[in-house]
């Protein structure tokens, strides 16, 4: 492969440095202090979000100098109801980010503890934890089967996961969901990552015993807008928006959540997108030897005993992956957002294999 004009690091420059890794994607001046001399603009890969952005209409700024009416709030939540399949607004919660939602859950389900099936996202254990609540992980089917009978229990999975991209099928998850119920429990599924992969269970609702997340950031790019949505029954849906308050979400989330969550032809057309990136991306990974997994098309967990090393490597070359402190053998990627991106990638990745087939 041809060498392209921005610095590619010797095997002597590569060594991994013992900084504090962020908890989450993002963060990329933060950790790109520590790399001072890799090529810029860096390259984001560490979110897992949709690279190419909804090009909502911004709202004028007018509509910023006065609070957003309740009937825009409910409009958004008619927009979302639909989008999900869901079958009345009023099971739509709105919130500042699917991430604001999760640490309201232990504030309106009524379990002493969270068993959650990992290794998955973080935020749902922190949120418990920070509660006072027992935290239990486990990871097999079998084991969360098993927990979803014991009293004042709440189970918590992503569909799609994050990070391995794992996708369960809308049958398994709806007969657990029913087992949580007939004891009195609940079934938290974070669909951050649903829009492009997945059948959602949000059409079961309302169902006695489920609550469903859902993210706009990721699927539309647009993450600093902070929309997320909360869908249960009802009765909880608005115990659960009397806890958010008022005013939940700003006017521009409201402008951007209904114009983009009404546009279908964008959804499909992003889906393919981000299918025609995945393939690529795998195929790149394939080529170099890098093993992976997942399903999810935003993302990809590639296994590798040195990944401390290829994120170091990566960053070196100015490109953001997300590494795990408690997973020393995994780092996820995200799908670059250009043609600039995904050169500085294939270079980059290119070089680790001809360094691998070196030692």
């Amino acid at each position: 492969m041809e060498k392209k004009d921005f610095p590619i690091v010797s095997d002597e420059d590569i060594s991994f440095r013992p900084l504090s890794i962020p908890a989450h994607g993002g963060q990329v001046r933060t950790i790109m202090r520590h790399f001072p001399d890799a090529p810029r603009p860096y390259i984001d890969l560490s979110t897992g979000i949709n690279p190419n952005a909804y090009p909502f209409i911004m709202p004028s700024f007018h509509s910023l100098t006065r609070l957003p009416e309740a009937d825009e709030e409910k409009d958004l939540r008619v927009a979302a109801a639909i989008a999900y399949r869901a079958a009345d607004p009023d099971m739509v919660v709105t919130g500042p980010g699917s991430q604001s939602l999760i640490s309201l859950l232990p504030r309106i389900l009524p379990a002493s503890q969270a068993c959650i099936w990992g290794p998955t996202y973080s935020g749902h254990a922190t949120a418990w934890k920070l509660s006072g609540k027992t935290v239990a992980q486990v990871f097999d089917w079998e084991n969360l089967w098993q927990k979803a009978a014991h009293p004042g229990t709440v189970c918590i999975l992503c569909n799609p996961n994050n990070p391995d991209g794992r996708i369960v099928s809308p049958a398994l998850l709806k007969e657990l969901a029913d087992r949580c119920a007939s004891y009195g429990n609940h079934l938290v599924i974070d669909e951050a990552f649903a829009d492009f992969d997945c059948e959602s269970l949000i059409p079961a609702l309302p169902h006695p015993g489920l609550i469903v997340l859902r993210s706009f950031g990721k699927t539309y790019g647009l993450p600093g807008i902070r929309l997320g949505f909360l869908l249960a029954s009802p009765d909880m849906a608005e115990h659960a928006r009397n806890l958010v308050g008022a005013w939940p979400v700003s006017s521009i989330a409201i402008a951007a959540g209904k114009e983009a969550l009404r546009d279908d032809d964008w959804l499909e057309q992003a889906r393919l997108t981000a299918l025609r990136a995945k393939k690529r991306l795998v195929t790149l990974l394939d080529r170099a030897g890098l093993r992976h997994t997942g399903q999810a098309s935003l993302f990809t967990l590639v296994q590798t005993h040195n990944a401390e090393t290829f994120w170091t490597h990566l960053c070196e070359n100015g490109i953001v992956s997300r590494i795990f402190a408690e997973r020393p053998d995994t780092l996820r990627l995200g799908l670059p957002a250009n043609e600039e991106a995904w050169t500085r990638l294939e270079t980059a990745i290119e070089y680790w294999r001809e360094r691998m087939m070196a030692v």
